[in-house]
């Protein structure tokens, strides 16, 4: 099975714990794609960052934003003609971070960083952008257990959860797949998987889609 001919690289994105990176993993293992995982634990001020926002919210911007700008330069020398690949994220996500995180003058600065760099980045054929509630993307946090993580509070998960849902409800970027992932088990349920593979595979796309499984019992 292989992407449709129009289709060679898609992003998986979502909150954190809407189970982007498992997806991005699965489809790239069924598809035999290249997998692009984002470095977060490359990261040397993002646990910090979880305990005081208002200290390194800067520093922990910055370094991701230069870090996913380096490895998407990685992608100019696949061949995406002759290759498939899977991301877990873009690289224009790095603005709802900025956005919600940084304060007046640091957003100016950051702002003229990525605007000299970001007419750089390959785009996504396809985005499949994994929308949740904020009560799931908080159970599979504390499921998972990152120790990076034991700070990260309800309050900031659902402001993010917000900020990425007013990004997505206007992404125009690329094709545009939107699953509420609340209703589907890819994980644990192979139907689902199989299901949301299809959607991910149908050629012939609109700008903008919505895929809302049917709730199994």
């Amino acid at each position: 099975m292989h992407f449709p001919k129009e289709v060679r690289y898609v992003a998986i994105e979502g909150v954190i714990g809407a189970g982007k990176t498992t997806l991005a993993q699965m489809l790239s293992e069924r598809l035999n794609a290249r997998l692009v995982l984002e470095r977060f634990d490359e990261n040397p001020f993002l646990a910090k960052f979880y305990e005081d926002a208002d200290h390194y919210a800067f520093q922990t911007q910055i370094f991701f934003l230069l870090s996913r700008y380096k490895q998407q330069q990685e992608l100019f020398q696949v061949d995406l003609f002759n290759s498939y690949v899977v991301s877990d994220y873009i690289f224009e996500k790095d603005k709802i971070f900025a956005y919600l995180t940084l304060k007046d003058e640091e957003l100016k600065l950051y702002e003229t960083v990525v605007t000299s760099i970001e007419k750089n980045i390959p785009q996504p054929d396809l985005v499949v952008y994994l929308q949740s509630s904020t009560e799931r993307l908080m159970s599979n946090i504390r499921k998972r257990s990152r120790r990076m993580e034991e700070n990260i509070t309800e309050e900031y998960i659902r402001d993010l959860n917000e900020a990425y849902n007013y990004f997505f409800f206007r992404y125009k970027s690329c094709p545009l797949l939107i699953v509420k992932a609340t209703d589907i088990d890819f994980v644990g349920n192979r139907n689902d998987f199989e299901e949301l593979l299809g959607q991910i595979l149908r050629p012939n796309r609109a700008p903008v889609e919505y895929y809302s499984p049917t709730s199994k019992k």
